[in-house]
């Protein structure tokens, strides 16, 4: 049985190594991790590949290749304009000649130390991973932009389903989905594949697929944290929803229950994201000395949060939560 709460390697052992390479995957399992999230996006042959976001300048060396100069553009994605390279925009070829690199290099210095010792990663590169490690590692995929890649004929619920087959990954008991978007979430259980699907809610604004469908009438996130919508949610097939720590706890450190008891109530799963040492990322309360990327008193905030019940945490430095989890 995996212990609750569940630690789920935000992007790897993202805390240590530069986020969805394949040394912060390997890391996550060597750590214990129970199980990893990837991020999805496509690439522009419709290759599955492992990125935070679409535009990947700040994580990759996408800008120090000359013969991608003409590829930079803005975009409109999700309601802002976003500038840089977008995956859409390469083939998986030109994708694979790119190096990953901290996100974060004021924060993350000693990650940082690793830019340019790995490449993009595709989803199927991942999965292999997985199927190697020595013990059982759970997949949570997070489908990013369905909407947006939907609009450019990239759909993502075909892309991921495909996919998730060819590596026999389809009705996996590791596998969970989860997305932003009800949407992609329902029409990847259409296509028949077998997991648990999570619905991720942030404490502000409202999903993409409902604002691109409803304009300024869709429901906020927030209106769908109330019971008659978490209700609706299970009855609907949805297996949990995955939580802000904002919704959770606020910057003095107090946290609230009440929603994570009425998700319960409903038969849902609940999860939070995302658990990190740093100063830069805990709540004010929680927070110690020494600047943004020093480790501050984040193990008061992961008790806190663990000690609300929930099923599982999302953490950039999964041994520290696991600590954290087995010292309850």
């Amino acid at each position: 049985m995996t212990p609750v709460p569940q630690v789920i390697a935000h992007r790897g052992a993202s805390g240590h190594r530069p986020e969805h390479s394949e040394a912060a995957y390997r890391l996550a399992i060597e750590l214990g991790a129970d199980a990893i999230e990837p991020d999805i996006v496509a690439s522009r042959d419709g290759v599955l590949v492992l990125r935070h976001e679409n535009e990947i300048s700040g994580t990759t060396d996408v800008a120090d290749h000359a013969e991608f100069a003409d590829r930079r553009t803005t975009k409109r994605i999700e309601g802002a304009d976003v500038t840089g390279w977008f995956t859409e925009d390469l083939t998986w070829a030109e994708l694979s000649t790119l190096t990953v690199r901290e996100r974060l290099p004021e924060v993350r210095p000693r990650s940082a130390e690793h830019d340019g010792t790995g490449r993009m990663l595709r989803l199927s590169d991942l999965v292999r991973l997985l199927d190697a490690a020595d013990r059982p590692v759970g997949l949570v995929a997070e489908i990013k932009h369905a909407t947006h890649f939907e609009s450019i004929g990239l759909p993502l619920d075909e892309l991921v389903a495909d996919e998730l087959r060819s590596v026999g990954w389809a009705g996996d008991e590791r596998l969970t989905i989860e997305s932003f978007e009800r949407t992609v979430l329902d029409r990847v259980r259409a296509r028949g594949i077998g997991a648990r699907y999570v619905y991720l809610i942030e404490k502000r604004g409202a999903a993409a697929d409902l604002v691109a469908r409803l304009g300024s009438a869709a429901p906020s996130y927030a209106s769908q944290l109330e019971a008659p919508s978490l209700a609706r949610f299970a009855a609907e097939g949805l297996h949990g929803v995955s939580l802000d720590k904002s919704t959770l706890i606020d910057a003095a450190g107090s946290t609230d229950a009440r929603v994570v008891d009425r998700a319960q109530a409903a038969g849902l799963a609940v999860f939070a994201w995302t658990l990190r040492a740093e100063n830069a990322f805990l709540s004010r309360a929680h927070r110690g000395p020494g600047g943004r990327g020093a480790q501050g008193h984040y193990v008061d905030e992961f008790r806190a949060l663990m000690a609300l019940g929930l099923d599982g945490v999302f953490a950039d430095q999964p041994e520290l939560a696991i600590a954290v989890r087995d010292g309850l």
